[in-house]
């Protein structure tokens, strides 16, 4: 089953998704978005994208490559979003690593007003004030389980918080899914991460729930499974392939 939207008429349609995400990895989300049937909007210049959220059916937004420009079109772009009332997903990518990159995660947190947050245990310390050894934009090391910081994120913004990892944990506050497939080499190519979110933010087009969110996770990380048999030179490709092939994605 490939990701499909529904409309009224309860025709498939195809949903579009407005990513404003970072440049190391723009291509690598872009197809693999084509690839489960979502289409992807790639325009982050503060001009045009309240107009690309009035064409879009979810917004996907990305720190990884941050700037203050950037951060002025996310806002806009969260803005608009939040009045059209379409998905919102926040990956905070290095939250932890700077001061800088901090502020801007809370401030595009204010403006977007996220529907989902999709992080790694150390963005979501950065973002609770939890202490935590930063390493770089990876997840680092700290004393505080996912379990607890997911429930705590969610409660904090009001939102759901995915926190991937060995364990994936997913909460709106009070309820805490889980999920374990996946593959601990998928942490060794750049951008698996990044392409999660804006899957998650195609997925939601569908509904918002827990559980929704979870088959997602169960899906993504078993195309994964099945793409790190092609070793890491070849993931890339192995993964959009796999995202392609419907048997995947049976549960």
């Amino acid at each position: 089953m490939r990701c499909r939207a529904l409309n009224d008429n309860k025709q498939p349609t195809t949903p579009i998704v407005h990513c404003i995400t970072n440049y190391v990895v723009a291509n690598f989300v872009a197809n693999g978005l084509v690839a489960i049937g979502a289409s992807p909007i790639m325009g982050d210049e503060e001009r045009e994208v309240e107009d690309l959220v009035q064409l879009a059916d979810a917004l996907s937004l990305n720190l990884g490559t941050v700037s203050e420009r950037t951060v002025r079109s996310m806002k806009l772009a969260g803005e608009a979003a939040v009045k059209k009332g379409i998905p919102r997903v926040l990956d905070p990518v290095g939250a932890g690593a700077s001061a800088y990159r901090l502020e801007a995660a809370n401030t595009v947190i204010a403006s977007a007003r996220p529907t989902l947050i999709r992080c790694n245990a150390g963005e979501a310390a950065a973002l609770l004030g939890v202490e935590w050894k930063a390493r770089g934009v990876d997840a680092g090391t700290g004393e505080t389980d996912g379990f607890t910081l997911a429930k705590a994120l969610a409660s904090k913004y009001a939102t759901t918080v995915v926190i991937s990892g060995a364990v994936d944990y997913i909460s709106d506050g009070k309820t805490i899914l889980t999920n374990l497939t996946g593959h601990p080499d998928m942490t060794r190519v750049v951008g698996t991460g990044c392409l999660l979110s804006s899957l998650l933010a195609a997925w939601l087009t569908k509904d918002t729930s827990l559980e929704t969110i979870q088959d997602g996770m169960f899906r993504y990380g078993r195309a994964g499974e099945r793409a790190v048999q092609s070793g890491i030179g070849g993931f890339s490709n192995a993964l959009l392939e796999a995202l392609t092939d419907e048997e995947v994605y049976t549960l």
